[in-house]
């Protein structure tokens, strides 16, 4: 590990979280000082985090980087412990990105200013400290805080049914983190040792039982976030209601942060349980895929319909997670920073449309494309990235999950067919159900109510700005992955590496079949691993 002695990631948590105290003591009547201030925050913590990266971090090192460790709570065993690795970085830049346009496009806030960016910021503070967290208790805490301002910001700045769409969340999400805790604290007291360091809790020797159990807890509290069906139901309802700004943040941020921790926790901390839960992520990847496709079709409220085009893309990185190949794994990664920055972009377009038609139900907005041209454009734009067309990341990233998964030797022909075709049905009817909405917006029967024959602005120098920092590396990844693929090549070959190491083991334990017991196609091929054996042997 590399020692250093700036403290580059207490730095980038700490600057949007103490900014976000002085917020009150601002002399501002109207809102306009606290949104710029706000904004510059961001921007600042978004430099800074560049700087720091570009001249600190090494690409080609797969050990975590610019650590620190500081005691924070001796009694209790909390220490202040950071670092980022190829997993976590892109992750932080992609938070940081975020956040910074989401702010920027809450430019039109009025009610409680003060407030509503105080919770930006500290939302922003808890989600960067999620992705570098290295002591379990610290992450668990940066989990929890970022949970609050989510809350208020729907129940407060949301649409008409806010209160109920951010109940549930909070259920759903504080139900979950009782399984973290739960689960955490399990691996702390396991063994001679107490520890809440990751990297430790990685090393220690579970008991199979045990380690099954804890990975199972671990997978119901991030399968919420990501969202796994059926753990899904809060999306939806969170995304009608809440603000375009709050849609950027849940579908750009919170939901990576589920798919980040299934990898950070259930993979490199618990690989033996992961050889008998990889084909059940496979299979839910596939349910997430085809269910919110069929769900996306049926929906007419624009934002729920993209809602559930968001789960039904987060399927692709159950599949790259339960690949074990390098292939599958990092384009689960590339899936996640592809469809924060898709996601991004047209929730923010549809915030757009609903300032100007103050409507979210697509039968009452036909016929935006004669005075919204240029919204149209933008919106088919980032609806042809998220159907993965060539060019763009979308596509890219769908393509190394569907080669990783084909590819990988750990499962029998059968089930590899079923999980590609059946994914595969799943990318058919995404251009179906994005494209009829760009028709029915756009281009279907005009509405009486919109008064169509009034001025109704196009997209604005602001609007069009924010677009296009999330349309640019969209097709800039498309054309050229490496772009991304860079920063965590070598992290993905660790990690499948590291998941691969244990299946000798288990299937010299198990020879026959790991799932004959419990499943018929889930199988691992007995060729590759037999051979394995025989050569540890």
């Amino acid at each position: 590990m590399n020692t250093i002695e700036i403290p580059w990631l207490t730095a980038i948590i700490l600057l949007p979280l103490m900014a976000s105290l002085a917020i009150p003591l601002i002399p501002d009547k109207e809102g306009k000082t606290v949104r710029w201030y706000g904004l510059g925050v961001a921007l600042a913590d978004f430099a800074l985090m560049i700087y720091a990266f570009w001249h600190n971090y090494d690409f080609h090192d797969s050990t975590f980087q610019l650590v620190e460790n500081y005691p924070w709570v001796p009694q209790l065993g909390l220490n202040w412990s950071l670092a980022v690795d190829g997993l976590s970085m892109p992750l932080v830049l992609l938070t940081g990105l975020i956040n910074t346009l989401a702010i920027f496009a809450a430019w039109k806030v009025t009610n409680k200013p003060r407030l509503f960016y105080g919770l930006m910021l500290v939302m922003y503070s808890a989600q960067l400290g999620v992705f570098v967290a290295q002591d379990l208790l610290l992450f668990f805490l940066m989990w929890e805080i970022e949970l609050v301002p989510v809350y208020l910001l729907i129940s407060i700045w949301g649409g008409q049914n806010r209160r109920y769409a951010a109940t549930k969340f909070i259920l759903y999400t504080a139900a979950a983190s009782i399984f973290i805790l739960v689960a955490g604290f399990a691996m702390a007291f396991s063994g001679d040792t107490v520890s809440f360091d990751m990297a430790t809790l990685g090393m220690k020797n579970y008991p199979k039982a045990f380690e099954l159990l804890v990975y199972a807890g671990f997978l119901i509290a991030f399968g919420v976030k990501l969202p796994i069906f059926p753990l899904h139901t809060w999306l939806p309802d969170a995304h009608g209601e809440a603000s375009a700004p709050g849609s950027m943040i849940l579908a750009g941020v919170l939901l990576k942060m589920g798919g980040y921790a299934l990898i950070r926790f259930n993979i490199e901390m618990l690989p033996n349980a992961h050889v008998t839960f990889a084909p059940v992520l496979a299979i839910l990847g596939v349910v997430n895929i085809v269910y919110g496709a069929c769900c996306a079709f049926a929906q007419t409220n624009l934002k729920r319909r993209l809602a559930y085009s968001s789960i039904a893309h987060m399927g692709f990185v159950l599949i790259g997670i339960a690949s074990y190949t390098e292939i599958g794994i990092s384009g689960a990664v590339l899936q996640m920073v592809s469809h924060g920055l898709i996601a991004a972009s047209l929730f923010f377009l549809s915030g757009v449309t609903y300032e100007r038609t103050h409507t979210l139900m697509m039968d009452k907005m036909g016929g935006m494309g004669k005075v919204m041209p240029r919204t149209f454009a933008l919106f088919t734009a980032g609806s042809m990235a998220s159907l993965a067309l060539p060019g763009m990341s979308g596509f890219v990233g769908e393509l190394m999950v569907f080669l990783g998964i084909a590819t990988s030797d750990v499962y029998s022909s059968s089930f590899k067919v079923v999980v590609v075709l059946l994914s595969a049905v799943g990318v058919i009817l995404t251009p179906i159900y994005l494209l009829s909405m760009l028709r029915q917006v756009f281009y279907g029967k005009q509405s009486e109510e919109l008064h169509l024959d009034k001025f109704i602005p196009d997209v604005k120098p602001r609007e069009l700005f924010i677009t296009a920092c999330l349309l640019v590396p969209i097709i800039g990844i498309g054309f050229y992955p490496k772009l991304i693929t860079q920063t965590y090549d070598v992290k993905a070959v660790e990690l499948a590496a590291h998941a691969r190491q244990v299946l000798p083991v288990v299937a010299h334990q198990q020879p026959s079949s790991l799932y004959s017991r419990l499943f018929k196609a889930p199988t691992l091929a007995a060729s590759p691993v037999e051979s394995l054996v025989n050569i540890s042997e």
